[in-house]
C-alpha cells in the first residue's frame, strides 16, 4: 500500500538531504542481484534514520535485521567515534554482501556482524544500547521488545519497521495471517507498555519511534 503518491514521495526526496554515493550503489546492486529488495530502507527512510542516529549520537546500536547492511549504514553516521554498531541476522549468503559496503564506509571498524538466531544472541550481549532498530522477521517483534527493554538505557530508542504492514493493520485479519497479528500485537505493547512513550510515523510502511522513560 502507498499512503502517499508516487509524485509526492519523489517531492519528499528531491526536498530532503540526498541519498550520500555508496548508498546509492548499494541500493542499485542490491536491486540488482538481491531476492526482495522491497526490504532495503531506501533514500528517504535512511536519511530518516541517520537523522535521528545523529541526533543521540549514540556510543551503542543495536540492528535486528540487517538485509543488505543499508539501513545499518544510515544508522553508523551518528555514531560516537568510539562507538560500535551491532547488527545481527540469519542469512549467511549475505554475510560477505554486507562486509564489503561496511568496509567501503569508513564505518567497518565499528560495524559488527552477528550471524544467528537473534533470540539466542541478544540475552549474550552485555551492552546498554542507546539505539535499537527492530526489522526482522515480524512474529517475534513482542520477542525482541522484551528482550532488549532492559538492554535500552534511560532515554533511549528503540525504533521499529513495517508497524503498518501494507495496511493490514486495518484489515480484517486471516486466522492463517502470523505476521499481521504479531504486528498488531506489537503496536498494542508499545502503546500500553509504561517504560516507553510511543509515536508511530507514517514512513513508508510505518516506523515507530519508542523512548524509554
Amino acid at each position: 500500500m502507498h499512503f502517499i503518491s508516487d509524485e509526492l514521495e519523489h517531492y519528499i526526496e528531491a526536498h530532503s538531504e540526498n541519498e550520500p554515493e555508496l548508498l546509492q550503489q548499494l541500493n542499485r546492486e542490491t536491486h540488482q542481484k538481491i531476492m526482495q529488495p522491497r526490504m532495503l530502507s531506501g533514500h528517504y527512510q535512511g536519511r530518516v534514520l541517520s537523522l535521528i542516529s545523529k541526533l543521540i549520537n549514540p556510543k551503542y546500536i543495536l540492528e535486528i535485521g540487517t538485509y543488505t547492511g543499508y539501513s545499518a549504514l544510515c544508522l553508523a553516521e551518528g555514531l560516537q567515534k568510539n562507538g560500535e554498531l551491532h547488527t545481527l541476522d540469519n542469512n549467511e549468503e549475505l554475510y560477505d554482501f554486507q562486509r564489503t559496503y561496511f568496509d567501503k564506509s569508513g564505518f567497518g571498524n565499528q560495524i559488527h556482524q552477528h550471524l544467528g538466531n537473534a533470540l539466542e544472541i541478544i540475552p549474550e550481549m552485555d551492552l546498554v544500547f542507546d539505539l535499537v532498530f527492530i526489522d526482522a522477521d515480524k512474529e517475534n517483534y513482542t520477542n525482541y521488545f522484551h528482550l532488549i527493554v532492559d538492554k535500552l538505557k534511560p532515554g533511549g530508542l528503540i525504533l521499529s519497521d513495517n508497524v503498518l504492514w501494507s495496511g493490514k493493520v486495518l484489515e480484517p485479519v486471516k486466522d492463517s495471517d502470523k505476521s499481521t497479528k504479531a504486528i498488531l500485537e506489537y503496536n498494542k505493547l508499545l502503546k500500553s507498555d509504561k517504560r516507553v512513550e510511543t509515536v508511530i510515523l507514517p514512513i513508508r510502511d510505518g516506523l515507530t519511534v519508542s523512548r524509554k522513560k
